[in-house]
């Protein structure tokens, strides 16, 4: 009789992974329909004057409305739409798997102290979830990334890696450095999405109790997420934009026949080679892309996320 209820107890931990995995990674995606043009923009400010001093290199970008106006004047609409298919995979893979993580940890009570939200264990338990996430996306990441910054030469920024689409791209480099090359720059991932998780989830969880607390909205209702996806995004692109520039610039540099980064040893040569070239702002190049990329998808996904797990409950 107790292995009946172990076995059933198993099975249903199973199928609540499962839908929390897919009903999180599918909220990412539709986030990413939206957003992934705002990512083009993000990505090629970030790489714009790397290594040098503001003043010494031409601006094709001023900022991100400008850039989003040169972008599909010179490429074309086609090419706000850069690298969405790797864009997709990414966030249903990575999404599904730190949402989806952070989902079973939440309802199995594990981010509560006496029956409210803890922060310190919110903020652990997103760096965990996001790590995993980061780690097994990585490859795909480093495509999207080459994707993005591919332009015509008239406006181009960062190293050209001539890609002609996903599953080229990652043929490709895995013929020419291996297994591990398909994991290059995930020194950066690691970090960055950590960073950027613990801050959203962290966040996330805690402005919906305080929203709810205040009795702003009926407890149930959908713009308790919504105000909470919005306090979070916040926080996020503030926390996660350094990690965010050093990221895309060690997925995109150039790489020796050895696989070797031509630009930068790693995740920390990058940062300090950046601060000291270009200082704090360059850290911080593409914050508004970034806001008007992050927000919208951090405001969406969490929105969707919560909606989706509420949906599915209601089916159980």
């Amino acid at each position: 009789m107790t292995d009946g209820r172990t076995g059933s107890r198993v099975s249903d931990l199973r199928r609540t992974v499962a839908i929390n995995f897919v009903l999180s990674g599918a909220a990412a995606c539709g986030a990413c329909l939206f957003t992934n043009p705002l990512e083009v923009v993000k990505t090629r400010m970030q790489l714009q004057g790397e290594l040098k001093s503001r003043g010494s290199y031409q601006v094709y970008y001023r900022n991100v409305f400008h850039a989003f106006y040169t972008i599909g004047k010179v490429d074309g609409m086609a090419g706000l739409q850069k690298g969405l298919m790797p864009g997709l995979v990414y966030q249903f893979f990575m999404n599904g798997i730190r949402l989806g993580s952070y989902a079973v940890i939440e309802s199995s009570g594990y981010i509560h102290t006496n029956g409210r939200v803890s922060a310190a264990k919110t903020t652990v338990a997103g760096a965990v979830a996001g790590v995993v996430g980061a780690v097994i996306g990585s490859p795909v990441y480093l495509v999207k990334t080459h994707l993005q910054s591919q332009s015509t030469s008239s406006i181009a920024v960062g190293h050209q890696h001539k890609h002609q689409g996903m599953i080229l791209a990652l043929s490709a480099i895995y013929k020419q450095h291996g297994i591990l090359g398909l994991w290059r720059g995930s020194s950066a991932a690691v970090p960055r999405v950590s960073v950027g998780s613990a801050a959203q989830l962290s966040t996330f969880s805690s402005s919906k109790e305080l929203v709810v607390d205040l009795q702003v909205f009926q407890k149930d209702s959908w713009l308790v997420p919504l105000t909470a996806g919005m306090i979070s995004s916040v926080v996020v692109v503030m926390a996660m934009t350094p990690f965010d520039v050093v990221s895309t610039r060690l997925y995109n540099q150039p790489v020796d026949h050895l696989g070797k980064g031509q630009l930068y040893k790693g995740f920390a040569d990058c940062f300090s080679k950046t601060l000291r070239k270009e200082g704090l702002m360059g850290l911080y190049k593409g914050l508004g892309a970034s806001y008007f990329r992050l927000g919208p998808h951090t405001i969406l996904s969490l929105f969707f996320w919560d909606e989706l797990r509420k949906l599915s409950q209601q089916f159980r």
